[in-house]
């Protein structure tokens, strides 16, 4: 059977997160390649974003800009939603139509699983986060500041508080995640569950998917810069992204103060004004436009990703890797090992100050030509932590053919 349609779903048509905006950008690029898109998602509808896909909207509000009553209800499950897109299968499917679902979470919700049951068979779920099978998402411990390690929907999870808002938020986040195991029913033929890291198969399989729903797709990375930034020249550090807690930027601050290193934010958050009034002597740059991040790493020797929680993919890592810039990672990061195997810079312990403050000391201490080999290794290329925009592309147009 031909490839005749591709039919992306996700919950926003605006980039706003990483999602997002590889679900833009798929469509985009199958648009390119002369395929047949439709963009179906949960909010208005903005087609500016979507190439020449056609755009089917719910243009509902996503639930954090709903009333929390009404947003409760329809976190849980939403109806509209789902005859919105069971409609439009009763009415377009074919033989030849492969359906992608990315973000469901925070418009569409369960009830989109029940939409898709009729064509299960030719319907991928990309696994952005662990939302398919952590109740938080993250498999994050939030008030211990611990890793999770338990299995979802356990006795030990239900009875734990790991919720950044609280016990009562956990317990309508399970409400959800028992929606979820409703919905996503393991006795249809799904086409698969696709993953950003290989990593993550052991923690959705925690949750009981079965081995053979997987596949690896790595998300893809392009350089922030053209050139290679000459990090062995420098001594600055730089963060690029949400200036919030979770992601470890407070944390970054008190040890760049503590080694007397200067560190760049480029980023916003709930973060900012306390970090202004703080750290004075750490610029921050606001929010940018992706083209215009590179200029701002151009006096930078190393990116410091210092988050929290357990990060799939972080794609900032593999993007200030093909720039030359080393980094230094919080060993939470599902890419932490490999950069640490293939020497492309630092891991440490997000919670632990000694080691945060040695991998930053270490960074700054290394020797011009070391720092300066670590550099030309990442803007090489070789260590392929990431696909490029058209293998990413091919991958997945590998994986549509093959359930037809």
């Amino acid at each position: 059977m031909t490839l005749e349609r591709v039919v992306v779903i996700n919950d926003l048509s605006q980039a706003m997160g990483g999602a997002t905006g590889l679900a833009l950008l798929s469509a985009r690029r199958f648009c390119d390649a002369g395929l047949d898109v439709t963009y179906v998602c949960g909010d208005e509808g903005h087609g500016d974003q979507t190439g020449s896909a056609r755009v089917v909207a719910a243009k509902s509000a996503q639930l954090l800009k709903r009333n929390p009553l009404h947003a409760a209800r329809r976190g849980l499950y939403n109806p509209d939603t789902r005859d919105m897109l069971a409609g439009l299968i009763a009415q377009t499917d074919t033989p030849g139509t492969v359906y992608h679902l990315h973000g469901w979470a925070q418009i569409l919700s369960p009830a989109v699983f029940d939409a898709l049951a009729p064509v299960a068979a030719r319907t991928f779920i990309h696994a952005h986060d662990m939302f398919l099978a952590c109740p938080n998402g993250v498999y994050m411990d939030y008030p211990h500041n611990k890793v999770c390690t338990r299995t979802p929907l356990s006795t030990a999870c239900l009875t734990t508080n790991c919720d950044k808002r609280g016990y009562a938020h956990k317990g309508w986040r399970v409400l959800r995640q028992r929606a979820v195991k409703k919905a996503f029913r393991q006795d249809l033929p799904w086409a698969g569950i696709i993953a950003i890291h290989p990593e993550m198969l052991p923690r959705l399989g925690r949750a009981g998917y079965a081995d053979s729903l997987f596949s690896v797709v790595r998300n893809p990375a392009t350089a922030f810069s053209r050139t290679r930034i000459a990090a062995e020249d420098n001594t600055r550090l730089v963060y690029v992204g949400r200036l919030e807690a979770d992601k470890g930027a407070l944390d970054l601050a008190q040890a760049a103060r503590r080694t007397g290193i200067g560190v760049t934010f480029v980023g916003d958050g709930s973060l900012r004004d306390r970090l202004e009034r703080e750290y004075p002597d750490f610029p921050i740059t606001g929010w940018q436009e992706r083209d215009a991040i590179g200029a701002f790493l151009q006096d930078s020797r190393a990116l410091v990703m210092p988050s929290r929680h357990p990060e799939p993919f972080a794609l900032v890592l593999p993007e200030a890797i093909l720039s030359g810039l080393p980094v230094a990672a919080a060993e939470t990061a599902l890419m932490a090992p490999e950069i640490a195997r293939l020497d492309l810079g630092r891991i440490f312990d997000v919670f632990d100050p000694g080691s945060f403050d040695a991998a930053l000391c270490d960074i700054r201490d290394l020797s011009r030509a070391d720092l300066r080999a670590m550099s030309e290794r990442g803007h090489a290329g070789a260590a392929q932590l990431a696909h490029t925009p058209e293998s990413w592309t091919a991958a997945l147009l590998a994986l549509y053919r093959g359930v037809l």
